[in-house]
């Protein structure tokens, strides 16, 4: 087969994407035979091995990502993080003033930031990976001849795919041909309008790429009808691919991003503010700026919260795994949080509430008597159409096993969509194009002026609509999902249909389905009351169905409303509608979306459950998109999270496993800002009073350095049950508010120590004229040394008061790992002062009696942290 065509157009890395463009517009105008002949291709499609062949030239069909870098790369691209810049500045600065010791333990804490912070990330990264793996979009396309589902990604130039209501356009197609064939180029132009798409050739004199007709372009998706196209781009070189080159890396920053980001800002400002008060301070004090100068630079260091990210890419990506244990599989990892903050879920109820088991139960005609003719002309309808089948369709065809090409051959088709709400088939039937027409029961009735009962034909006036209808009413409210069948005879010299033939139809019955209610169902709802999710039914399938289902399922409902009444209520009227309405029916795709967007605007976070080509724009206006792993390519490509089973019961065990990932990067957060609050506080009235700085600055970085390595369990803690029982989302000003209480309360105990070691233990005779040098330095060191170990062991172990709202260590105990760094770093703290590098840090042994003060003081101040943090709680009436 000659496709040298293929091998010498091919752009090498880096081409101008206006190569691609040209490519479409040189084969826009072709006829079907001369496009396939320069293509390479035959309308039969590629054979595997020309297809492995023509992948080893082109690679795989994927866009431009961010590309993978290796260790030096990733190393160098950390270091770049604003957190680590500041922390080697500070380094650098300590080098080039002569503390040496400064420097390497500054250096050591970029080191713990930036190669633990690899280490884990690499580690969860290939886990997430793995996970995501396991979702992989399939696409139709022609291979030996036959029609087969291929990843998405094996996709080559020359193929031959096929396209129905629901596909993701795979690559680049020139299409060969089409039947009512509309898709959404959104993605891609932001008009939300379905656009035509026809095989013809085109003149393409003054277009451009997007203006041509019979081309469909990659990232676009399938709206209603069916077509054919033999691939002509795929992966960087297709339309999306440009696009997606220039963005690569450029992520756009979701709610979790910005808390994150104004947390990492409220401490750069309070970092600000307090050192520079600090250098000033003693400066004025002690009259050494120099000494000032180092001194200001170790708060700094102090302040800077340089593990917050690793310490929120480790909880992200435990989360992950956690989830996936529990059939949840994320795509992307900020989502977590956002599902553990929302407090509205929007679902169909097919498939969630209903076991989504349809089975045909009854084929009845306008008088509720059962009729094979009915059976018969569904299963033709179902059995002909090529468009997206669904769960009717299958149960229409498992009903029986008609042998229906004997007596009958198709002539043509005109797919479902959204707008029309019916699909047609036309059949060579008995001497007649017989159009068949199946579909929602208000729409077939739109389109038909006459009825069939038993072989004879009436006319259907408006007077006996309503009488006709009865039939349909009652077995909707007996919990049946209902279309009508109609049909229209044309002659056999027409061969060509469109949705303009659907009228003046003959109404022959109905076929009815039951689909059903889970037994968990009511559990489901249940457990998502209580924590603290109300969910709400948004559905295309009729109100009486929906009651019905609500009703067998305990669905507490607060008002049903269709699409149509919807559709008449002013703006305001609309958004006090979606609050207080709990089942929607009979709604469109963009009403689904509408209800979304205008949920959000009312302060909800809302989640959106869907698995069907109509449920997609609802998904991506959502703040968190849900999908399961059997639902249509363009609705797995909106999610942000998977299910593995479409269970209310699976989704709500992903909502406290985002609940508990959030918590955990909270108490970091938290701990971090009020521990840190707390010591500058110390710091500045420690500055004004006392005749020597209150902490060397080695001994500040070293604390600051011990102390993160004491945080670097808390992605493996617990976390209370009750935090799980209501959403939550990001509050920086109860974060300042928690900071602002809570960081004095550990100041308190900062300023008893003070008294202690000039007191108590003489620390005071400092200021004497008459104490001999070196007594002043072991007094200085000595004061020094209590502190230093006050602080440490203080600031380690009240993250277990602020782990928790609970009585710490009593009704609440923190995992094995925030345990075990606590009680290392406690332990290195009590060793430091009597190890060989007490001296190198300049600390000194302290005595017998000062290790009761200090057992006292831990318990004072743990048993006071939770009196004030338990008020605070009620307060303010936040955690």
């Amino acid at each position: 087969m000659n496709w040298n065509w293929f091998t010498t157009a091919r752009p090498e890395n880096g081409q101008s994407a206006a190569q691609g463009e040209r490519e479409l517009l040189d084969i826009a105008g072709l006829g079907q035979e001369a496009l396939l002949s320069r293509l390479g291709a035959t309308d039969k499609g590629l054979s595997t091995a020309d297809a492995v062949g023509r992948r080893a030239i082109y690679g795989l069909n994927e866009v431009t990502k961010r590309k993978k870098l290796g260790f030096v790369a990733e190393i160098f691209d950390r270091l770049k993080n604003p957190l680590v810049i500041q922390l080697l500045v500070i380094a650098a600065i300590f080098y080039r003033t002569g503390d040496l010791r400064g420097a390497i333990v500054v250096g050591g804490m970029v080191v713990l930031s930036v190669f633990l912070g690899y280490y884990q990330e690499t580690r969860s990264s290939k886990a997430v990976e793995k996970l995501r793996a396991m979702i992989q979009t399939t696409c139709a396309v022609l291979r030996d001849g036959k029609e087969v589902e291929v990843p998405m990604n094996e996709l080559v130039p020359g193929d031959i795919s096929v396209l129905n209501a629901g596909s993701i356009i795979p690559a680049d197609l020139r299409l060969l041909n089409t039947k009512d064939f509309f898709v959404s180029q959104s993605a891609l132009t932001g008009e939300s309008m379905p656009i035509e798409k026809s095989c013809n050739p085109l003149s393409t004199t003054g277009k451009t790429a997007l203006d041509l007709g019979n081309v469909a372009f990659q990232g676009s998706n399938v709206l209603s009808g069916s077509a054919r196209g033999v691939v002509v781009l795929t992966g960087a070189r297709t339309y999306f691919g440009t696009i997606s080159a220039k963005l690569a890396g450029q992520r756009v920053l979701t709610s979790f991003d910005k808390g994150v980001n104004a947390f990492t800002w409220l401490m750069i400002r309070f970092m600000i503010i307090m050192v520079s008060v600090v250098f000033i301070i003693i400066g004025l004090t002690k009259h050494n700026w120099s000494e000032a100068l180092l001194f200001g630079i170790a708060v700094a260091v102090g302040l800077t919260p340089e593990m917050l990210p690793m310490i929120v890419t480790v909880n992200l990506s435990k989360g992950a795994m956690a989830m996936s244990r529990k059939k949840v599989i994320v795509k992307r990892l900020n989502s977590i949080q956002n599902i553990g903050a929302m407090d509205i879920l929007c679902t169909d109820k097919t498939g969630t509430l209903t076991q989504d088991r349809v089975v045909l139960e009854r084929y009845v005609d306008v008088t509720n008597r059962e009729s094979e003719d009915v059976l018969r002309y569904a299963y033709m309808n179902s059995y002909y159409q090529t468009g997206l089948r669904n769960l009717l369709d299958n149960a229409i065809l498992a009903h029986s096993d008609l042998d229906v090409e004997k007596t009958c051959r198709k002539v043509d088709e005109i797919p479902f969509d959204f707008s029309r709400r019916r699909m047609s088939v036309t059949i060579d039937f008995e001497g007649d194009h017989v159009l068949i027409c199946k579909g929602a029961v208000e729409e077939i009735f739109s389109v038909c002026d006459r009825y069939q009962v038993d072989d004879e034909i009436h006319p259907l006036i408006d007077m006996l609509k309503n009488d006709l209808l009865e039939e349909y009413q009652s077995l909707s409210a007996e919990g049946y999902r209902v279309l009508a069948v109609a049909y229209r005879e044309f002659p056999q010299t027409k061969e060509v249909f469109s949705s303009a033939d659907e009228i003046e139809l003959v109404l022959l019955g109905y076929i009815a389905f039951f689909d059903p209610p889970k037994e968990s169902a009511g559990r489901a709802l249940e457990a998502l009351r209580v924590s603290g999710v109300r969910t709400k039914i948004l559905t295309g399938d009729n109100s009486l169905v929906s009651q019905k289902v609500c009703k067998d399922v305990g669905l507490q409902m607060d008002g049903i409303m269709t699409g149509n009444q919807l559709r008449d209520l002013s703006p305001a009227q609309f958004m006090s509608a979606v609050e207080k309405t709990t089942v929607f029916a009979r709604l469109s795709p963009s009403q689904k979306e509408d209800i979304i967007r205008a949920l959000q605007r009312n302060g909800h976070v809302v989640g959106f459950l869907g698995d069907g080509i109509n449920d997609a724009p609802a998904m991506k206006a959502a703040d968190v998109g849900i999908s399961v792993d059997t639902a249509v390519d363009v609705a797995k490509e909106s999610a942000d999270i998977i299910l593995l089973e479409k269970s209310l019961l699976v989704l709500e065990d992903g909502i406290l496993e985002g609940r508990k990932v959030f918590g955990n990067i909270i108490k970091y957060i938290k701990m971090g800002a009020s521990s840190n609050y707390g010591n500058m506080f110390s710091m500045v009235g420690g500055s004004l009073f006392l005749p020597f700085l209150p902490m060397a600055p080695i001994q500040v970085l070293v604390n600051n350095l011990l102390y993160d390595f004491s945080q670097i369990g808390i992605p493996t803690d617990r976390v209370d049950p009750e935090y799980l029982q209501r959403p939550r989302r990001w509050n920086i000003d109860s974060i300042k508010k928690f900071m602002l209480y809570i960081g004095p309360t550990s100041s308190i105990f900062d300023y008893t120590t003070f008294f202690l070691m000039l007191y108590v233990f003489g620390c005071w005779k400092f200021k004497l004229a008459s104490t001999p040098a070196e007594i002043k330095t072991y007094y200085e060191n000595l004061f020094h040394t209590g502190w230093f170990v006050e602080s440490l062991l203080t600031q380690t172990l009240i993250v277990h008061v602020i782990r928790t709202n609970r009585i710490p260590f009593i009704q609440s105990r923190g995992s094995f790992g925030l345990t075990f760094t606590t009680l290392v770093v406690m332990a290195v703290a009590i060793y430091l002062p009597f190890s060989p590098m007490a001296g190198a840090l300049a600390l000194t042994r302290l005595p017998r009696s000062f290790w009761l003060w200090i057992a006292l003081t831990l318990a004072c101040y743990v048993t006071i942290t939770h009196i004030v943090k338990t008020w605070f709680i009620r307060r303010f009436g936040v955690d």
